[in-house]
C-alpha cells in the first residue's frame, strides 16, 4: 500500500480536500492523509465553502479535522504533495534532504491557489481542479 500525504499552509482547505479526492480514486492501494504547515484551524472542521464545494463533487468533508505536519507524518509517508510552491518551499526546510525525494507539487508544475477568504464560485473551482489533479497521482 502506497502512503500520500497532502499538505497545505492550514489543512483547512485544499489538502483536506486533495485527501479525500485521491483516497476516494486511488481505493485499497492508497492511503492517503492530510495536514497544515500552522496549527490555525488544528481540530477544526474544514472551511464551509470547502465542505460544500466537495459535496458537489460527490465527497464528505464534514468529518475533517484540521491537523499540522508533524515528523512522524513524514517518517510515514512514500510522498508528500505540497499544494503551492510555497508550502513546497517550507516543507524542504521542514522535512530536510533524506525526505527531498519525497517531495512534490500535487500538479506537478503549477500551484492548486488558495481559496480561503474568496467566494464559493472560488472553493468550486480549487475543488474541480484538485479532483482532476488526482489523475497524476493515481497508479
Amino acid at each position: 500500500m502506497r502512503k500520500v500525504l497532502t499538505v497545505c499552509l492550514g489543512n483547512h482547505c485544499r489538502s483536506p480536500f486533495a485527501e479525500i479526492a485521491l483516497a476516494r480514486r486511488g481505493g485499497a492501494d492508497l492511503e492517503v492523509r492530510s495536514a497544515g504547515l500552522i496549527g490555525k484551524w488544528q481540530g477544526e472542521p474544514a472551511d464551509e465553502s470547502m465542505v460544500n464545494a466537495a459535496r458537489r463533487l460527490g465527497h464528505d468533508l464534514t468529518e475533517h479535522r484540521g491537523q499540522q505536519i508533524t515528523l512522524e507524518m513524514v517518517d510515514w509517508a512514500d510522498s508528500i504533495l505540497a499544494m503551492d510552491a510555497a508550502v513546497l518551499e517550507t516543507l524542504r526546510t521542514i522535512c530536510g534532504e533524506a525526505h527531498a525525494p519525497k517531495l512534490a507539487l500535487y500538479l506537478g508544475d503549477r500551484n492548486v491557489p488558495d481559496p480561503i477568504g474568496k467566494d464559493d464560485a472560488t472553493f468550486n473551482d480549487c475543488a474541480v481542479l484538485i479532483e482532476a489533479g488526482t489523475a497524476r497521482h493515481i497508479r
